[in-house]
C-alpha cells in the first residue's frame, strides 16, 4: 500500500461568481421604487498552504480533483449574495508547484506560506449598481464570472541540510539511525529504503537535518531503479555526503568506482555541481573494509574531498563527521543570511496601450483583451438591453473604431475571445445600442411600473384625481409632469 507520494497531478476548479440580480423595489403605493438588485457573491479560491505537520502528498494522490464553492446570486432589496467557501489544501514545506506545461508557479518552502492556486470568479453587478443618471432603470444585471480551472503538478523536494547518497545497502539508513533519532527500516538486502527518511542532528548548539535518499544505481538519472524518483530530494541540501560500502563483495565494485558512478548520476540530474561533498567510507568494523578504506582514502583526498572512515554499527569515526557536517551547514546558513539587494523593475503602461487588440483572420476579426473578454463573460445574451450595454462598453473602449480602421464592413464576422468559447458577432457599426439613455419620460418607464401597474390603473387614477385637478385649476400637462 502506498504511504509516501512526492509527485501528484492536481486538478482544481475555483468557485464561480454569483449572478447579479435585476430587481425593482415594490412597496405599497410606490410602484416606481427604482432598481434594488444586489450583486452576486465572489466564488471561493483554491489555496495551497505549506504545513509542517504534512509530510507527503498522498491525500492528493487518492483525491486529485478539488473544487471550491460558488458565490450566491444577488437578491432584491439590495441584498448581495454570499461569498463562496475557499478550499484550503495543506502541502508539505518544500512543495514546488508548476502548471501542466512545466511552467514554474511557486515554491512553498517556508511553513505557513500560502498560494492562491486558482482564483474564484467575481460576482456580477446587480441593476442597482448599474444605475446612473443616464441609465435610471436598468432591466438587466451582469453575470458572475467563472472560476479558474487549472491542472497543477505538485512535487515535493525534501527540505534538508545534508543529503546522504550512495548505492543500495551502502549503510545510509544505518548512518542516519546512528546520528539521529530517526529509525528507518534496516535490512541486509538492497532497496530497503523506499522513501526518503529525515533525521534531526544536534552538534553543540547547531541543529540541522539529514535526509537519507533511497539508493542510486548506474542509470538512475535515466529511470533505472528507485533513485531517479528521489533525486529531486537532494536539490535543496547544503551539502552531499557520499556513503560508500567498503565491505561489498559484488564484482566490479570498489570505493572509487562507486564514487564515480554516483557523481555521474548527480551530474546527469543537473543542478548539484556547486554542493560541497563529504565522503564516508563505511563499515570500518569489518577488517577487510578498513584496509580497503585506508588504501583508497589518499586517492579521494587527492580529488579535493574530505574523507571520513566510519562504522555506523559501532559509531566509530562519527564525531569528526558530525562536526564537518555542522561546519558546512553553518557556512551555508551564514551565506543565506547575507542581505540580498532586490531590484524592483517598474514597467509603465504604454501610452498607446488600449487594453485590447484587433487581429484580422481572413474575412473575420478577432478581438482579444482582458476587458472585452471579461465583459462578454458577464453579459446575459438572452437580454437585449444587456447586449446593448455590452455594445456601449465596447464602443466606449474604442473597439468599434479600431474595427472600422482595420477595414471591417457591415456584416463582417467579429470574434471576441481567444478560446474555443469565444463569442461571434456580425459587425454593424450603425447599430444603436440604446442602453445608456431612456427614451421615455422619467417615472413612466415600463421596467419600473410593477409589470404594467401604471398602465393598468392609469385610467382609474385619472378618474379619482380629475375633480381635484379641476378644482385647483391645474392643466393636464402639469398634472402629468
Amino acid at each position: 500500500m502506498t504511504t509516501f507520494v512526492d509527485r501528484v497531478v492536481l486538478h482544481v476548479t475555483a468557485g464561480n461568481g454569483g449572478n447579479g440580480c435585476a430587481s425593482v423595489m415594490r412597496e405599497k403605493f410606490k410602484p416606481l421604487g427604482g432598481p434594488d438588485g444586489g450583486d452576486g457573491g465572489r466564488g471561493g479560491d483554491i489555496i495551497l498552504v505549506a504545513d509542517p505537520q504534512v509530510t507527503t502528498l498522498l491525500e492528493y494522490h487518492h483525491s486529485p480533483h478539488r473544487r471550491a464553492t460558488s458565490g450566491k446570486p444577488g437578491q432584491g432589496a439590495n441584498k448581495n449574495g454570499a461569498f463562496g467557501q475557499d478550499t484550503i489544501l495543506k502541502v508539505p514545506p518544500g512543495t514546488v508547484v508548476t502548471d501542466e506545461h512545466g511552467e514554474f508557479i511557486a515554491d512553498l518552502v517556508a511553513p505557513g506560506t500560502e498560494l492562491i492556486l486558482a482564483h474564484g470568479g467575481k460576482g456580477g453587478l446587480g441593476n442597482a449598481a448599474l444605475s446612473s443618471s443616464k441609465r435610471r432603470a436598468p432591466g438587466f444585471a451582469l453575470l458572475g464570472e467563472p472560476g479558474e480551472v487549472l491542472t497543477a503538478i505538485l512535487e515535493l523536494k525534501t527540505v534538508a541540510d545534508i543529503g546522504l547518497v550512495g548505492f543500495p545497502s551502502a549503510g545510509k539508513s544505518s548512518l542516519i539511525a546512528a546520528i539521529s533519532a530517526a529509525r528507518p527500516k534496516i535490512a541486509d538486502y538492497p532497496f530497503t529504503t523506499l522513501v526518503p527518511n529525515l533525521g534531526v542532528v544536534q552538534v553543540q548548539d547547531n541543529i540541522f537535518t539529514v535526509a537519507d535518499v533511497p539508493g542510486l544505481i548506474p542509470g538512475a538519472s535515466e529511470g533505472r531503479g528507485l533513485g531517479h524518483e528521489f533525486l529531486r530530494h537532494v536539490e535543496r541540501c547544503a551539502a552531499l555526503v557520499h556513503v560508500i560500502d567498503c565491505a561489498t563483495l559484488e564484482p566490479g565494485r570498489d570505493p572509487l568506482a562507486d564514487l564515480d558512478a554516483i557523481e555521474h548520476e548527480l551530474s546527469e540530474h543537473g543542478g548539484l555541481g556547486d554542493r560541497p561533498r563529504l565522503v564516508v567510507l563505511n563499515k570500518a568494523d569489518v577488517p577487510e573494509a578498513r584496509e580497503l578504506a585506508e588504501m583508497v582514502a589518499p586517492d579521494i583526498v587527492a580529488r579535493g574531498l574530505a574523507v571520513f572512515v566510519v562504522s555506523a554499527a559501532t559509531h566509530e569515526g562519527l564525531r569528526p563527521l558530525l562536526f564537518a557536517m555542522s561546519n558546512i551547514v553553518a557556512q551555508a546558513r551564514a551565506a543565506a543570511a547575507m542581505p540580498i539587494v532586490q531590484r524592483i523593475t517598474i514597467t509603465p503602461r504604454a501610452i498607446n496601450d488600449s487594453g485590447f487588440t484587433v487581429k484580422r483572420e481572413g474575412e473575420a476579426f478577432r478581438v482579444t483583451g482582458d476587458k472585452p473578454e471579461r465583459w462578454v463573460r458577464q453579459t446575459d445574451f438572452a437580454n437585449a438591453e444587456a447586449v446593448g450595454f455590452l455594445a456601449d462598453r465596447l464602443a466606449k473602449l474604442g473597439v468599434e473604431a479600431e474595427l472600422v480602421k482595420q477595414g471591417a464592413k457591415a456584416g463582417a464576422e467579429v470574434i471576441i475571445g481567444s478560446r474555443a468559447d469565444a463569442v461571434v458577432f456580425d459587425f454593424d457599426p450603425a447599430i444603436s445600442a440604446g442602453a445608456e439613455v431612456l427614451m421615455t419620460r422619467r417615472g413612466t418607464d415600463s421596467r419600473l411600473d410593477n409589470y404594467g401597474y401604471a398602465d393598468r390603473h392609469r385610467d382609474e387614477a385619472k378618474e379619482v384625481f380629475e375633480p381635484y385637478v379641476a378644482q385647483w385649476d391645474i392643466d393636464e400637462e402639469d398634472s402629468e409632469a
